[in-house]
């Protein structure tokens, strides 16, 4: 190959040629990426390709991959930073992408990159096209069995109710999708997809529904593992959540994470008449599980900590972390219970009241109260939350201990601070070296009136 015979011993090595990666160097030019990129496809990978598998590169340079060569038992393709125009001139009937791998591909991992024009009045437009995509991925591979497909924009979901009817049947055993609402969710579990043994979807909002449509679907017998992220507020939980969840008859495994508006409470005793109790053959139940009460619902006694903690006693395979917070400002009771260890990447709505742990799979949290966050809660919050990259604080109480002399804290992971809704006690807290130390290149958002109290702060010191 022209190469030393160090790196020739590591190319024809199986383990490193099997799965391929093939991501651009930030720091590299266009132009010295381009150079490297052409002498791999002419001088390494016709000697390598028979035994690669799986290729996971970025979508700017597929098409000089795959014309480099041939890819005799290539079966996985994952496509990062994937234009959403270049997704439309692979995934079509007649590509070189299709005909070559057509029966061959059975794995496949897109990440599309938000539309150029992504705009209000396009945005219909975009998910509409993103829903074509995703159709076309599915009736095009034949031997299709694994899809991930996503947007790096929350504003891109799939959206299967806007979408004219299309039929077909998929072969896929594993799906991962980001969709809009749970409607859409249910139009996934159809019977298109009827050969589904693992379902992972992410749900970004809630709307309206036609109250008789669960109604129209069978059970799912064939599913096995089904993992529900709902990032907005539910209010369907009985309406829709529930009846779902029971057509799931042979599930073993679940993952739920929900907040359900305004009732009603889901504790240890809502959870097995509704669901666990429908799940013959379920072993492994992992939930994160938020209530919303506004004190005007509340007719009865308010439920103690110790009375959620009592309803999950049949629970033996978890351990069960509750919390209650009242908010007396906005007249709110806000539950939240967890199966522990934690296994989510975000932690929301993180109060004085909070639980001490650790959460090493967390790197998005947000901090929520109507009580002041003092020093000692923050080191409180670096040492649960080791690896936490994003921090969110929504709190407009002043810190009663912010002039005292306190350890510094430090946050070797963070690299995004969002202090728009906060007191600019917290400013100064995050930006005063003798209180907390944070790593070079931090992206921080914060409202112009508290940047502006901090600096007289500063001067007058």
């Amino acid at each position: 190959m022209g190469l030393n015979q160090r790196l020739d011993t590591i190319l024809y090595d199986r383990i490193f040629t099997r799965n391929l990666s093939l991501i651009k160097d930030i720091h590299k030019s266009s132009y010295q990426f381009n150079i490297i990129i052409d002498r791999f496809c002419l001088e390494i990978l016709p000697k390598i390709n028979d035994k690669i598998e799986r290729l996971c590169i970025e979508s700017s340079f597929i098409k000089r991959i795959l014309l480099a060569t041939n890819y005799p038992n290539l079966h996985a393709l994952d496509l990062y930073e994937c234009e959403p125009e270049t997704a439309d001139t692979l995934f079509y009937d007649g590509s070189y992408l299709v005909n070559q791998f057509q029966n061959q591909i059975s794995s496949i991992f897109i990440k599309l990159k938000p539309h150029k024009q992504q705009i209000d009045k396009l945005r219909y437009t975009t998910q509409d096209n993103n829903i074509f995509i995703f159709i076309r991925i599915c009736i095009l591979f034949n031997n299709l069995r694994y899809l991930n497909f996503s947007s790096y924009s929350n504003y891109e979901q799939l959206i299967f109710l806007s979408t004219a009817p299309t039929q077909f049947s998929s072969n896929l055993l594993e799906l991962h999708v980001v969709v809009r609402n749970i409607l859409d969710c249910l139009c996934i579990l159809d019977g298109q997809f009827n050969q589904l043994h693992t379902f992972y979807v992410t749900i970004q909002s809630y709307n309206t529904y036609d109250g008789n449509i669960v109604g129209n679907y069978k059970e799912l017998p064939k599913l096995k593992y089904f993992s529900l992220i709902y990032e907005d507020g539910t209010y369907m939980y009985d309406d829709i959540l529930v009846p779902l969840l029971q057509r799931m008859i042979n599930l073993e495994e679940l993952n739920l994470y929900f907040i359900n508006m305004y009732g009603p409470i889901i504790d240890g005793y809502n959870l097995e008449n509704n669901i666990i109790n429908h799940m013959t053959r379920l072993n492994k139940f992992t939930f994160n599980i938020c209530s919303v009460i506004h004190l005007n619902q509340l007719i009865n006694n308010v439920p103690m900590n110790e009375d959620i903690k009592y309803s999950f006693r049949n629970f033996k395979n978890n351990k069960i972390i509750s919390n209650i917070d009242y908010f007396e400002r906005i007249k709110l009771f806000y539950y939240h219970v967890y199966s522990y260890p934690y296994i989510w990447k975000f932690y929301h709505n993180i109060t004085n009241n909070f639980h001490d742990g650790l959460y090493k799979s967390v790197r998005e949290i947000s901090l929520y109260d109507d009580r002041p966050f003092e020093h000692e809660f923050f080191l409180r919050i670096t040492q649960s939350f080791p690896f936490v990259k994003k921090l969110t604080i929504h709190n407009y109480e002043s810190q009663h201990n912010n002039h005292l002399r306190q350890s510094i804290i430090k946050y070797f992971h963070l690299i995004e601070i969002d202090l728009v809704k906060t007191h600019e006690d917290y400013l100064d807290e995050f930006l005063n070296k003798t209180k907390i130390c944070l790593s070079n290149n931090i992206h921080l958002r914060v409202g112009f009136n508290s940047l502006q109290k901090s600096n007289q702060r500063f001067y007058k010191r």
